[in-house]
Protein backbone atom coordinates (compact mmCIF):
# COMPACT_ATOMS: atom_id res chain seq x y z
CA UNK A 1 0.00 0.00 0.00
CA UNK A 2 1.18 3.53 -0.82
CA UNK A 3 2.73 4.80 2.42
CA UNK A 4 2.21 8.46 1.51
CA UNK A 5 -1.49 7.88 0.96
CA UNK A 6 -1.92 5.90 4.17
CA UNK A 7 -0.19 8.64 6.15
CA UNK A 8 -2.44 11.24 4.56
CA UNK A 9 -5.55 9.22 5.38
CA UNK A 10 -4.27 8.85 8.94
CA UNK A 11 -3.96 12.62 9.18
CA UNK A 12 -7.52 13.00 7.88
CA UNK A 13 -8.81 10.56 10.47
CA UNK A 14 -6.92 12.42 13.17
CA UNK A 15 -8.76 15.54 11.97
CA UNK A 16 -12.11 13.78 12.52
CA UNK A 17 -12.77 13.01 8.86
CA UNK A 18 -14.49 9.63 8.83
CA UNK A 19 -12.88 7.32 6.27
CA UNK A 20 -13.87 3.68 5.95
CA UNK A 21 -11.80 0.81 4.59
CA UNK A 22 -13.81 0.85 1.36
CA UNK A 23 -13.12 4.56 0.92
CA UNK A 24 -9.42 3.93 1.54
CA UNK A 25 -9.43 1.38 -1.30
CA UNK A 26 -11.23 3.90 -3.53
CA UNK A 27 -8.53 6.46 -2.71
CA UNK A 28 -5.81 3.96 -3.62
CA UNK A 29 -7.45 3.31 -6.97
CA UNK A 30 -7.77 7.05 -7.52
CA UNK A 31 -4.09 7.67 -6.83
CA UNK A 32 -3.17 4.79 -9.12
CA UNK A 33 -5.10 6.49 -11.91
CA UNK A 34 -4.08 10.15 -11.43
CA UNK A 35 -0.68 9.82 -9.73
CA UNK A 36 1.12 12.52 -7.75
CA UNK A 37 2.41 14.64 -10.62
CA UNK A 38 -0.47 17.14 -10.81
CA UNK A 39 -1.13 18.39 -7.27
CA UNK A 40 -4.42 20.16 -8.05
CA UNK A 41 -5.79 17.20 -10.00
CA UNK A 42 -4.84 14.83 -7.16
CA UNK A 43 -6.54 17.04 -4.56
CA UNK A 44 -9.79 17.34 -6.54
CA UNK A 45 -9.81 13.62 -7.31
CA UNK A 46 -9.34 12.57 -3.68
CA UNK A 47 -11.95 15.13 -2.60
CA UNK A 48 -14.51 13.16 -4.59
CA UNK A 49 -13.92 9.88 -2.73
CA UNK A 50 -12.86 10.76 0.85
CA UNK A 51 -14.85 13.61 2.47
CA UNK A 52 -18.64 13.22 2.69
CA UNK A 53 -19.97 16.42 4.23
CA UNK A 54 -19.28 20.10 3.68
CA UNK A 55 -17.38 20.35 6.97
CA UNK A 56 -15.30 17.28 6.14
CA UNK A 57 -14.53 18.68 2.69
CA UNK A 58 -13.23 21.92 4.21
CA UNK A 59 -11.12 19.94 6.67
CA UNK A 60 -9.89 17.77 3.79
CA UNK A 61 -8.67 20.76 1.77
CA UNK A 62 -6.86 22.26 4.76
CA UNK A 63 -5.26 18.93 5.62
CA UNK A 64 -4.24 18.30 2.01
CA UNK A 65 -2.56 21.71 1.72
CA UNK A 66 -0.64 21.12 4.96
CA UNK A 67 0.29 17.52 4.22
CA UNK A 68 1.49 18.02 0.64
CA UNK A 69 3.21 21.37 1.25
CA UNK A 70 6.83 20.70 0.26
CA UNK A 71 8.87 23.37 1.99
CA UNK A 72 12.57 22.89 1.59
CA UNK A 73 14.90 24.00 4.34
CA UNK A 74 15.80 27.54 3.43
CA UNK A 75 16.73 29.26 6.65
CA UNK A 76 16.46 33.05 6.36
CA UNK A 77 17.53 33.24 2.76
CA UNK A 78 15.59 35.77 0.65
CA UNK A 79 15.87 37.73 -2.55
CA UNK A 80 17.91 40.52 -0.94
CA UNK A 81 20.41 38.07 0.49
CA UNK A 82 20.66 36.35 -2.87
CA UNK A 83 21.32 39.64 -4.66
CA UNK A 84 23.87 40.65 -2.04
CA UNK A 85 25.57 37.30 -2.47
CA UNK A 86 25.92 37.87 -6.22
CA UNK A 87 27.39 41.34 -5.62
CA UNK A 88 30.08 40.05 -3.29
CA UNK A 89 30.58 36.73 -5.03
CA UNK A 90 33.93 37.71 -6.59
CA UNK A 91 35.33 39.17 -3.40
CA UNK A 92 35.15 36.03 -1.32
CA UNK A 93 36.39 32.54 -1.72
CA UNK A 94 33.30 30.66 -2.89
CA UNK A 95 31.72 27.80 -1.10
CA UNK A 96 30.13 26.48 -4.27
CA UNK A 97 28.92 22.98 -4.61
CA UNK A 98 32.18 21.48 -3.45
CA UNK A 99 31.79 22.44 0.21
CA UNK A 100 34.46 25.14 0.28
CA UNK A 101 34.53 28.42 2.20
CA UNK A 102 31.88 31.02 2.68
CA UNK A 103 30.18 31.67 -0.65
CA UNK A 104 28.43 34.54 -2.33
CA UNK A 105 25.14 33.80 -0.60
CA UNK A 106 24.47 34.39 3.07
CA UNK A 107 24.82 30.98 4.64
CA UNK A 108 22.81 29.37 7.41
CA UNK A 109 23.69 30.97 10.74
CA UNK A 110 25.42 33.99 9.17
CA UNK A 111 24.25 37.52 10.11
CA UNK A 112 22.10 39.33 7.55
CA UNK A 113 24.78 41.88 6.65
CA UNK A 114 27.10 39.24 5.30
CA UNK A 115 29.80 40.22 7.81
CA UNK A 116 30.74 38.14 10.81
CA UNK A 117 31.46 39.61 14.15
CA UNK A 118 34.76 38.75 15.71
CA UNK A 119 34.98 37.78 19.32
CA UNK A 120 38.01 37.22 21.45
CA UNK A 121 38.75 33.71 22.58
CA UNK A 122 37.63 33.19 26.17
CA UNK A 123 39.11 31.06 28.84
CA UNK A 124 37.81 27.50 29.14
CA UNK A 125 34.33 27.36 30.64
CA UNK A 126 33.68 24.84 33.39
CA UNK A 127 29.98 24.72 32.53
CA UNK A 128 29.47 21.55 30.51
CA UNK A 129 26.26 22.87 28.97
CA UNK A 130 27.82 25.96 27.41
CA UNK A 131 30.22 25.69 24.51
CA UNK A 132 33.40 27.74 24.59
CA UNK A 133 33.31 30.76 22.29
CA UNK A 134 36.11 31.02 19.76
CA UNK A 135 37.52 33.70 17.56
CA UNK A 136 35.64 33.90 14.28
CA UNK A 137 38.20 33.05 11.62
CA UNK A 138 36.16 34.66 8.85
CA UNK A 139 35.94 33.49 5.24
CA UNK A 140 38.73 31.53 3.68
CA UNK A 141 39.89 28.09 2.67
CA UNK A 142 38.34 25.11 4.48
CA UNK A 143 39.03 21.45 4.61
CA UNK A 144 36.33 19.05 3.44
CA UNK A 145 33.74 17.59 5.78
CA UNK A 146 34.01 13.87 6.44
CA UNK A 147 30.78 13.03 8.30
CA UNK A 148 27.73 12.22 6.18
CA UNK A 149 25.60 14.98 7.67
CA UNK A 150 28.50 17.43 7.46
CA UNK A 151 28.91 16.76 3.74
CA UNK A 152 25.19 17.26 3.27
CA UNK A 153 25.26 20.59 5.11
CA UNK A 154 28.31 21.89 3.28
CA UNK A 155 26.90 20.73 -0.05
CA UNK A 156 24.04 23.21 0.55
CA UNK A 157 21.51 20.90 -1.13
CA UNK A 158 18.27 21.92 0.48
CA UNK A 159 16.16 19.35 -1.36
CA UNK A 160 18.38 16.54 -0.13
CA UNK A 161 18.29 17.91 3.42
CA UNK A 162 14.51 18.14 3.28
CA UNK A 163 14.23 14.57 2.03
CA UNK A 164 16.66 13.35 4.69
CA UNK A 165 14.69 15.20 7.36
CA UNK A 166 11.39 13.68 6.18
CA UNK A 167 12.93 10.20 6.08
CA UNK A 168 14.26 10.65 9.61
CA UNK A 169 10.82 11.83 10.72
CA UNK A 170 9.24 8.69 9.30
CA UNK A 171 11.90 6.54 10.97
CA UNK A 172 11.19 7.93 14.43
CA UNK A 173 7.38 8.13 13.85
CA UNK A 174 7.12 11.89 14.22
CA UNK A 175 3.42 11.57 13.34
CA UNK A 176 2.89 10.03 16.77
CA UNK A 177 3.57 13.37 18.49
CA UNK A 178 0.67 14.13 20.82
CA UNK A 179 1.46 17.19 22.91
CA UNK A 180 3.35 20.38 22.13
CA UNK A 181 5.94 19.84 24.85
CA UNK A 182 7.24 16.81 22.93
CA UNK A 183 8.54 19.04 20.16
CA UNK A 184 12.08 19.20 21.55
CA UNK A 185 12.18 15.43 22.10
CA UNK A 186 11.17 14.60 18.54
CA UNK A 187 13.49 17.26 17.11
CA UNK A 188 16.43 15.66 18.93
CA UNK A 189 15.44 12.20 17.71
CA UNK A 190 15.31 13.42 14.11
CA UNK A 191 18.71 15.07 14.46
CA UNK A 192 20.14 11.84 15.89
CA UNK A 193 18.61 9.85 13.02
CA UNK A 194 20.19 12.24 10.51
CA UNK A 195 23.65 11.65 12.01
CA UNK A 196 24.08 14.30 14.70
CA UNK A 197 26.46 12.17 16.77
CA UNK A 198 29.02 11.84 13.95
CA UNK A 199 28.67 15.54 13.13
CA UNK A 200 29.29 16.54 16.76
CA UNK A 201 32.41 14.38 16.91
CA UNK A 202 33.70 15.93 13.70
CA UNK A 203 33.08 19.46 14.98
CA UNK A 204 34.87 18.66 18.24
CA UNK A 205 37.90 17.25 16.41
CA UNK A 206 38.03 20.19 14.00
CA UNK A 207 37.92 22.77 16.79
CA UNK A 208 40.97 21.17 18.40
CA UNK A 209 42.92 21.05 15.15
CA UNK A 210 45.95 23.41 14.85
CA UNK A 211 45.16 24.04 11.14
CA UNK A 212 43.15 27.19 10.46
CA UNK A 213 41.17 25.69 7.51
CA UNK A 214 40.05 22.81 9.74
CA UNK A 215 39.00 25.12 12.56
CA UNK A 216 37.21 27.34 10.05
CA UNK A 217 35.27 24.27 8.82
CA UNK A 218 34.44 23.40 12.44
CA UNK A 219 32.96 26.86 12.98
CA UNK A 220 30.97 26.69 9.76
CA UNK A 221 29.62 23.22 10.59
CA UNK A 222 28.58 24.44 14.03
CA UNK A 223 26.66 27.37 12.50
CA UNK A 224 24.96 25.08 9.99
CA UNK A 225 24.18 22.51 12.68
CA UNK A 226 22.39 25.17 14.73
CA UNK A 227 20.55 26.33 11.63
CA UNK A 228 19.50 22.76 10.83
CA UNK A 229 18.24 22.29 14.37
CA UNK A 230 15.86 25.22 13.90
CA UNK A 231 14.67 23.77 10.61
CA UNK A 232 14.00 20.43 12.28
CA UNK A 233 12.08 22.10 15.10
CA UNK A 234 9.93 23.92 12.53
CA UNK A 235 9.30 20.64 10.73
CA UNK A 236 8.26 18.93 13.98
CA UNK A 237 5.96 21.83 14.79
CA UNK A 238 4.25 21.50 11.41
CA UNK A 239 3.81 17.78 11.99
CA UNK A 240 2.31 18.52 15.41
CA UNK A 241 -0.19 20.95 13.92
CA UNK A 242 -1.03 18.44 11.21
CA UNK A 243 -1.36 15.31 13.30
CA UNK A 244 -1.88 16.19 16.93
CA UNK A 245 -4.89 18.51 17.02
CA UNK A 246 -7.41 15.71 17.47
CA UNK A 247 -4.91 13.63 19.41
CA UNK A 248 -4.77 16.43 21.93
CA UNK A 249 -8.55 16.43 22.02
CA UNK A 250 -8.52 12.70 22.67
CA UNK A 251 -6.09 13.22 25.51
CA UNK A 252 -8.44 15.81 26.99
CA UNK A 253 -11.33 13.39 26.57
CA UNK A 254 -9.37 10.66 28.33
CA UNK A 255 -8.60 13.06 31.16
CA UNK A 256 -12.24 14.14 31.46
CA UNK A 257 -13.30 10.50 31.61
CA UNK A 258 -11.22 10.10 34.77
CA UNK A 259 -11.66 13.45 36.49
CA UNK A 260 -14.28 13.94 39.20
CA UNK A 261 -17.43 15.34 37.65
CA UNK A 262 -17.71 17.84 40.49
CA UNK A 263 -14.43 19.37 39.30
CA UNK A 264 -15.50 19.75 35.67
CA UNK A 265 -15.65 23.38 34.64
CA UNK A 266 -18.70 24.68 32.85
CA UNK A 267 -16.68 25.37 29.68
CA UNK A 268 -16.00 21.62 29.40
CA UNK A 269 -19.66 20.58 29.61
CA UNK A 270 -20.02 20.41 25.84
CA UNK A 271 -17.02 18.13 25.50
CA UNK A 272 -18.29 16.01 28.40
CA UNK A 273 -21.61 15.63 26.59
CA UNK A 274 -19.80 14.45 23.47
CA UNK A 275 -17.90 11.90 25.54
CA UNK A 276 -21.12 10.66 27.16
CA UNK A 277 -22.74 10.17 23.75
CA UNK A 278 -19.68 8.32 22.46
CA UNK A 279 -19.66 6.04 25.50
CA UNK A 280 -23.39 5.42 25.17
CA UNK A 281 -23.03 4.63 21.47
CA UNK A 282 -20.26 2.17 22.27
CA UNK A 283 -22.38 0.39 24.89
CA UNK A 284 -25.39 0.42 22.55
CA UNK A 285 -23.34 -1.24 19.82
CA UNK A 286 -22.11 -3.88 22.26
CA UNK A 287 -25.52 -4.77 23.70
CA UNK A 288 -28.08 -4.14 20.96
CA UNK A 289 -27.80 -7.62 19.45
CA UNK A 290 -30.90 -9.72 18.80
CA UNK A 291 -32.31 -11.31 21.90
CA UNK A 292 -33.61 -14.30 20.01
CA UNK A 293 -31.04 -16.54 18.33
CA UNK A 294 -32.10 -18.39 15.20
CA UNK A 295 -30.46 -21.27 13.34
CA UNK A 296 -27.78 -21.92 15.91
CA UNK A 297 -27.45 -23.34 19.37
CA UNK A 298 -29.34 -26.44 20.59
CA UNK A 299 -31.79 -28.24 18.35
CA UNK A 300 -35.39 -28.24 19.64
CA UNK A 301 -36.21 -31.88 18.87
CA UNK A 302 -39.91 -31.95 19.90
CA UNK A 303 -40.72 -28.81 17.95
CA UNK A 304 -38.76 -30.03 14.92
CA UNK A 305 -40.62 -33.38 14.85
CA UNK A 306 -44.00 -31.69 15.36
CA UNK A 307 -43.50 -29.26 12.47
CA UNK A 308 -42.26 -32.00 10.10
CA UNK A 309 -45.11 -34.48 10.61
CA UNK A 310 -46.68 -33.36 7.34
CA UNK A 311 -43.58 -34.63 5.53
CA UNK A 312 -44.03 -38.21 6.75
CA UNK A 313 -41.25 -37.86 9.29
CA UNK A 314 -38.69 -36.45 6.85
CA UNK A 315 -36.77 -33.60 8.42
CA UNK A 316 -37.05 -30.52 6.25
CA UNK A 317 -37.43 -27.66 8.73
CA UNK A 318 -35.14 -27.42 11.73
CA UNK A 319 -36.16 -25.52 14.83
CA UNK A 320 -33.72 -24.35 17.46
CA UNK A 321 -34.05 -23.64 21.12
CA UNK A 322 -34.14 -19.96 21.95
CA UNK A 323 -34.17 -18.03 25.17
CA UNK A 324 -36.25 -14.89 25.45
CA UNK A 325 -34.61 -12.26 27.61
CA UNK A 326 -36.66 -9.24 28.57
CA UNK A 327 -35.07 -5.85 28.66
CA UNK A 328 -34.87 -4.46 32.17
CA UNK A 329 -36.98 -1.80 33.77
CA UNK A 330 -34.63 0.79 35.19
CA UNK A 331 -35.61 3.25 37.89
CA UNK A 332 -33.07 6.06 38.34
CA UNK A 333 -33.37 7.98 41.62
CA UNK A 334 -31.05 11.00 41.63
CA UNK A 335 -30.13 13.39 44.38
CA UNK A 336 -29.94 16.73 42.55
CA UNK A 337 -28.93 18.87 45.52
CA UNK A 338 -25.98 21.18 45.03
CA UNK A 339 -23.32 18.74 46.24
CA UNK A 340 -24.08 16.05 43.65
CA UNK A 341 -25.94 17.94 40.91
CA UNK A 342 -23.20 17.45 38.30
CA UNK A 343 -23.13 13.69 38.91
CA UNK A 344 -26.90 13.50 38.44
CA UNK A 345 -26.64 15.59 35.26
CA UNK A 346 -24.32 13.20 33.50
CA UNK A 347 -25.84 9.97 34.84
CA UNK A 348 -29.25 10.96 33.47
CA UNK A 349 -27.62 11.98 30.20
CA UNK A 350 -25.88 8.61 30.06
CA UNK A 351 -29.00 6.55 30.79
CA UNK A 352 -31.20 8.39 28.30
CA UNK A 353 -28.52 8.10 25.62
CA UNK A 354 -28.93 4.31 25.92
CA UNK A 355 -32.55 4.32 24.84
CA UNK A 356 -31.91 1.63 22.22
CA UNK A 357 -30.92 -0.96 24.82
CA UNK A 358 -32.65 0.46 27.92
CA UNK A 359 -35.94 1.94 26.71
CA UNK A 360 -37.80 1.64 30.00
CA UNK A 361 -35.96 4.17 32.13
CA UNK A 362 -38.05 6.01 34.70
CA UNK A 363 -36.33 8.93 36.38
CA UNK A 364 -36.90 10.52 39.77
CA UNK A 365 -35.24 13.62 41.18
CA UNK A 366 -35.15 14.96 44.71
CA UNK A 367 -33.39 17.13 47.17
CA UNK A 368 -36.08 16.93 49.84
CA UNK A 369 -39.34 15.87 48.12
CA UNK A 370 -39.10 13.34 45.30
CA UNK A 371 -40.88 13.70 41.95
CA UNK A 372 -40.91 11.68 38.74
CA UNK A 373 -39.33 13.55 35.82
CA UNK A 374 -39.71 10.89 33.10
CA UNK A 375 -42.19 13.02 31.14
CA UNK A 376 -39.70 15.87 30.99
CA UNK A 377 -37.29 13.62 29.09
CA UNK A 378 -40.06 12.34 26.84
CA UNK A 379 -41.12 15.85 25.81
CA UNK A 380 -37.75 17.62 25.63
CA UNK A 381 -34.24 17.12 24.41
CA UNK A 382 -31.93 15.49 26.93
CA UNK A 383 -29.98 18.67 27.66
CA UNK A 384 -33.12 20.78 28.08
CA UNK A 385 -34.78 18.18 30.31
CA UNK A 386 -31.73 17.95 32.56
CA UNK A 387 -31.56 21.74 32.86
CA UNK A 388 -35.23 21.86 33.93
CA UNK A 389 -34.75 19.07 36.46
CA UNK A 390 -31.80 20.83 38.08
CA UNK A 391 -33.65 24.14 38.08
CA UNK A 392 -36.93 22.85 39.55
CA UNK A 393 -35.80 20.17 42.02
CA UNK A 394 -32.36 21.14 43.31
CA UNK A 395 -33.55 23.49 46.06
CA UNK A 396 -34.18 22.46 49.64
CA UNK A 397 -32.37 20.52 52.33
CA UNK A 398 -31.44 16.97 51.34
CA UNK A 399 -33.77 14.38 52.90
CA UNK A 400 -33.33 10.78 51.73
CA UNK A 401 -35.95 9.50 54.15
CA UNK A 402 -38.66 11.77 52.69
CA UNK A 403 -37.55 10.84 49.17
CA UNK A 404 -38.06 7.12 49.95
CA UNK A 405 -41.49 7.84 51.44
CA UNK A 406 -42.48 9.67 48.25
CA UNK A 407 -41.12 6.85 46.09
CA UNK A 408 -43.25 4.29 47.96
CA UNK A 409 -46.35 6.40 47.37
CA UNK A 410 -45.60 7.00 43.69
CA UNK A 411 -44.54 3.67 42.27
CA UNK A 412 -43.65 0.96 44.76
CA UNK A 413 -46.36 -1.24 43.19
CA UNK A 414 -44.52 -1.04 39.86
CA UNK A 415 -41.34 -2.54 41.29
CA UNK A 416 -41.02 -6.23 40.44
CA UNK A 417 -38.35 -8.85 39.83
CA UNK A 418 -37.41 -7.27 36.47
CA UNK A 419 -36.69 -3.87 38.00
CA UNK A 420 -33.23 -2.47 38.55
CA UNK A 421 -33.11 0.56 40.84
CA UNK A 422 -30.12 2.88 40.53
CA UNK A 423 -29.73 5.41 43.31
CA UNK A 424 -27.23 8.21 42.89
CA UNK A 425 -26.42 10.16 46.02
CA UNK A 426 -23.98 10.71 48.86
CA UNK A 427 -26.45 9.38 51.51
CA UNK A 428 -26.00 12.51 53.65
CA UNK A 429 -29.41 12.90 55.29
CA UNK A 430 -28.82 15.97 57.50
CA UNK A 431 -29.43 13.77 60.56
CA UNK A 432 -33.06 13.13 59.59
CA UNK A 433 -34.98 9.84 59.69
CA UNK A 434 -33.32 7.64 57.00
CA UNK A 435 -36.37 5.34 56.55
CA UNK A 436 -34.07 2.44 55.74
CA UNK A 437 -37.07 0.07 56.00
CA UNK A 438 -38.42 1.47 52.72
CA UNK A 439 -35.11 0.78 50.99
CA UNK A 440 -35.32 -2.76 52.42
CA UNK A 441 -38.75 -3.15 50.80
CA UNK A 442 -37.32 -1.94 47.49
CA UNK A 443 -34.45 -4.40 47.97
CA UNK A 444 -36.84 -7.32 48.51
CA UNK A 445 -39.17 -6.54 45.60
CA UNK A 446 -36.64 -5.59 42.89
CA UNK A 447 -34.12 -7.59 40.95
CA UNK A 448 -31.24 -5.32 41.92
CA UNK A 449 -30.59 -2.15 43.88
CA UNK A 450 -27.42 -0.31 42.88
CA UNK A 451 -26.20 2.60 44.99
CA UNK A 452 -23.71 4.96 43.36
CA UNK A 453 -21.97 7.26 45.82
CA UNK A 454 -19.89 10.10 44.35
CA UNK A 455 -17.90 10.54 47.55
CA UNK A 456 -14.63 8.73 48.19
CA UNK A 457 -15.05 5.58 50.29
CA UNK A 458 -13.04 7.10 53.12
CA UNK A 459 -15.80 9.70 53.54
CA UNK A 460 -18.60 7.17 53.81
CA UNK A 461 -20.15 6.72 57.26
CA UNK A 462 -18.74 10.04 58.51
CA UNK A 463 -20.84 12.92 59.81
CA UNK A 464 -24.48 12.72 58.69
CA UNK A 465 -23.83 9.95 56.16
CA UNK A 466 -26.24 6.99 56.33
CA UNK A 467 -24.20 4.88 53.91
CA UNK A 468 -23.79 2.00 56.38
CA UNK A 469 -27.57 1.56 56.75
CA UNK A 470 -28.37 2.05 53.11
CA UNK A 471 -25.52 -0.17 51.95
CA UNK A 472 -27.00 -3.09 53.91
CA UNK A 473 -30.06 -3.03 51.61
CA UNK A 474 -28.25 -2.59 48.31
CA UNK A 475 -27.13 -5.41 46.05
CA UNK A 476 -24.22 -3.33 44.79
CA UNK A 477 -22.55 -0.26 46.26
CA UNK A 478 -20.01 1.60 44.12
CA UNK A 479 -17.93 4.72 44.34
CA UNK A 480 -18.93 6.60 41.20
CA UNK A 481 -17.57 10.07 40.64
CA UNK A 482 -16.30 10.00 37.05
CA UNK A 483 -17.49 9.02 33.61
CA UNK A 484 -15.15 6.03 33.69
CA UNK A 485 -16.87 4.71 36.83
CA UNK A 486 -20.28 5.37 35.33
CA UNK A 487 -19.42 3.57 32.11
CA UNK A 488 -18.21 0.54 34.04
CA UNK A 489 -21.35 0.35 36.20
CA UNK A 490 -23.78 0.76 33.30
CA UNK A 491 -21.77 -1.63 31.15
CA UNK A 492 -21.94 -4.31 33.84
CA UNK A 493 -25.67 -3.71 34.18
CA UNK A 494 -26.25 -4.19 30.46
CA UNK A 495 -24.02 -7.26 30.42
CA UNK A 496 -26.08 -8.94 33.13
CA UNK A 497 -29.51 -8.20 31.66
CA UNK A 498 -28.91 -8.81 27.94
Amino acid sequence: MDRTLTNFIRSLRMADVRISTAETLDAMNTVELVGYKNREFLRDSLAMVLPKTADEKETFYNCFDEFFAFEDVSGERGEEAHAEGEEHGDEQTGEGGEGGGSGGERQPGEPAGGKRKKSKKKKPNNNLFEEEEEEDLGPGAMTEATSELGELLMGDSKVELTMRMAAAGEAINVREIQIFTQKGLYARRIMDEMGLADLNREISDLRESPAVPARRLGQELKRRRDWLREQVRDYVERQFLLNADVTGKKLREELLRKVKLSNVEHRNFRLIQEIVYKMAKKLTTMHSRRKKVYKRGLLNVPRTLRHNMSYDGAIFDLHWKSVKIDRPKVFAICDVSGSVANYARFMLMFLYSLDEVMPKVRSFAFSSDLAEVTDLFNRNKIEDAIAKVLRDYSGGSTDYGQAFVDFRKLCMDDVDNRTTIIILGDARNNYGDPHAEILKEMYDRSKRVIWLNPEARLSWNTGDSEMRRYGAYSHQVEECNSLMHLERVVGNLLRQVT
